[in-house]
């Protein structure tokens, strides 16, 4: 789900409006300070799965995100959905954001995995 939900928004993002025959998305919303924590979590959750997956040795220290990580993601998907009124469109576009900032930025998730880790622990997922 995570893995789709990313390739859509990359998808998305590469084919141009015009060709994709849709009007363009209405401004993404502005979020709180707690759902941008919990979007950045969520996305960082599934590049970390992604990269243990794929074999990076890089990210084998952290723990096994597996079915955890993945209904921390689509939970909090779905309640920025409910709490913004946005889209699935708006949220991919923001889940593409949001990874587009942890990968440039090669510290990125070394910096936010601890207290995501704990945010992770306190859902009781």
């Amino acid at each position: 789900m995570i893995k789709s939900l990313i390739t859509l928004a990359a998808l998305s993002a590469a084919v141009p409006l015009s060709a994709q025959g849709v009007e363009p998305a209405p401004a993404l919303p502005a979020l709180t300070m707690e759902q941008e924590t919990t979007l950045r979590c969520g996305v960082a959750f599934a590049l970390v799965q992604q990269s243990r997956e794929a074999g990076d040795a890089g990210f084998q220290d952290y723990p096994e995100l597996g079915q955890r990580g993945q209904e921390f993601f689509v939970r909090t998907m779905a309640q920025l959905m409910e709490q913004t009124g946005a889209n699935r469109d708006a949220i991919a576009q923001l889940v593409m954001r949001e990874a587009e900032a942890l990968k440039g930025d090669p510290q990125a998730i070394e910096q936010v995995m601890p207290a995501c880790l704990l945010m992770l622990e306190a859902s009781g997922l």
